[in-house]
């Protein structure tokens, strides 16, 4: 039997997230909307979702004067991608 896929992140717009940051140290809020085409709204919407359960780290702060949000991927969630592919890999049979 297969063990079902991580709710959170079976998402497409959740999953695009934790994938970027995946491969970086921190992305800030522009770049990650810009390179997945989502809303402001939805994109703080789901990011708040990743914070909550504790796969990303946000910080606010300014660079100048305006606002900059900047996200970065914690152990958990980096675990919990792991775990995401490895359970598509067995649905695939790689």
């Amino acid at each position: 039997m297969l063990k079902p896929l991580n709710p959170l992140l079976h998402s497409e717009l959740r999953l695009a997230i934790v994938s970027i940051l995946i491969g970086v140290e921190c992305a800030d809020f522009v770049y990650i909307r810009t390179q997945t085409g989502a809303t402001s709204g939805n994109l703080s919407v789901q990011i708040d979702k990743l914070q909550k359960a504790g796969y990303i780290a946000v910080e606010k702060g300014f660079n100048g004067k305006m606002p900059r949000t900047t996200c970065t991927i914690t152990s958990v969630g980096r675990r919990a991608f792991e775990e995401y592919v490895e359970t598509l890999k067995e649905y695939i049979g790689v």
